[in-house]
């Protein structure tokens, strides 16, 4: 199993403390997570991707190409990359430039995005949306496997016979598909072939299973073969503790400040105490012996052999965090790494034109 560490870049105050960083602050922590999910032997740094408040997560690019100029060995991915809302040539541009930067250490998860505010800044529409996603994947897709590219398109200008420079490093870029609800984004997976990232965060695990499910299906009847399907799945949490009950304790008081927040700007709540968090939850928070059988229990279900635990503190103290990632990659991780496969290919840059893989 490989595991990934994933930030939002959320600009919001500290759940307990109401401290809101600066910005620049709050970029600074991101390359300092970045550099410790490294130390401490991550196979994955992610970088998502919003165009609304509270986030800061506009330009992964620029993000990931700071981050790919401090690190030397660890795999640099999207999360996601919202292709409903950019333009495919434009944004393989800035990926491609990232590829060379970072010696072929980039992976993209793709996805249309969400949220009302980004889709009026990018005139996009609710009905649209998942057109432009598939519309966009497919340009994008050519122009990384073509040097010239020939497109009738409805959200762009048509491409006639065009060039786009720089060529990639990969041939090809991994690209893994987003999802969290929605079929189509598991089916655009499917018809091509690639790999897929169950959001896995916000509801307990059944409606994640089912897509996941969906998604191996769809995969056959697009005639792929079923040993090469490859799942990611997120969490919901992190806090790995010596005992169950020091987990929760210490956790306690960051649930509760987060609920509280979930009901006054008017979000859903679908886990209303610390405990069903626990138990029904993609959370991990317990010792480190309960954190591997939920993992497995969810691996089970979802058969993923990559999944993604939290970089930010999100109200945990700097140190208690810290402390709990190393808790967890000393005495958790290795025995995941034994216990559960990884995924069906090389994790390591994809050699120019070959497609045999290589070390940078």
């Amino acid at each position: 199993m490989k595991f990934l560490a994933i930030t939002l870049i959320v600009h919001r105050p500290d759940p307990l403390t109401g401290v809101l960083k600066s910005t620049q602050d709050r970029f600074r922590e991101v390359l300092d997570n970045a550099l410790l999910a490294e130390e401490l032997g991550f196979d994955g740094f992610g970088v998502g991707e919003r165009h609304e408040r509270p986030f800061l997560s506009s330009s992964p690019t620029v993000v990931l190409s700071h981050i790919a100029a401090l690190t030397r060995r660890i795999r640099l991915f999207t999360a996601v990359t919202t292709l409903s809302l950019l333009d495919p040539v434009r944004a393989y541009e800035d990926y491609a430039t990232l590829d060379h930067l970072s010696g072929g250490r980039l992976d993209l998860i793709i996805g249309k995005g969400n949220g009302a505010a980004q889709r009026e800044l990018f005139q996009v529409t609710p009905e649209d949306q998942w057109e432009r996603n598939a519309e966009s994947y497919e340009v994008f897709r050519q122009i990384w496997r073509n040097d010239r590219v020939t497109a009738a398109t409805r959200f762009r200008p048509e491409l006639k016979d065009a060039e786009v420079w720089p060529r990639p490093y990969q041939r090809p870029v991994r690209v893994w598909h987003g999802s969290a609800t929605s079929k189509e984004s598991v089916d655009l997976a499917a018809r091509y072939g690639d790999p897929l990232f169950s959001a896995n965060v916000t509801h307990p695990m059944e409606p994640y299973a089912e897509l996941i499910r969906h998604y191996r299906e769809r995969w056959e009847h697009y005639g792929h073969d079923p040993a090469a399907v490859t799942v990611g799945a997120g969490s919901a949490g992190l806090l790995v503790t010596r005992t169950s009950q020091e987990a929760l304790a210490v956790y306690r008081p960051v649930f509760e400040a987060n609920l509280a927040f979930q009901r006054q700007v008017g979000l859903p709540v679908v886990f209303d105490t610390l405990e069903d968090f626990v138990t029904r939850s993609s959370a991990l928070i317990g010792s480190p012996q309960q954190i591997i059988d939920k993992v497995h229990r969810y691996h089970e279900q979802l058969g993923h052999t990559v999944l993604h635990l939290h970089a930010d503190a999100g109200g945990l103290t700097d140190s208690r965090h810290r402390d709990s990632l190393e808790l967890f990659q000393s005495e958790v991780t290795p025995l995941l790494r034994k216990e559960i496969p990884d995924p069906p290919f090389a994790w390591a840059p994809v050699r120019p034109a070959t497609g045999e893989p290589a070390h940078a």
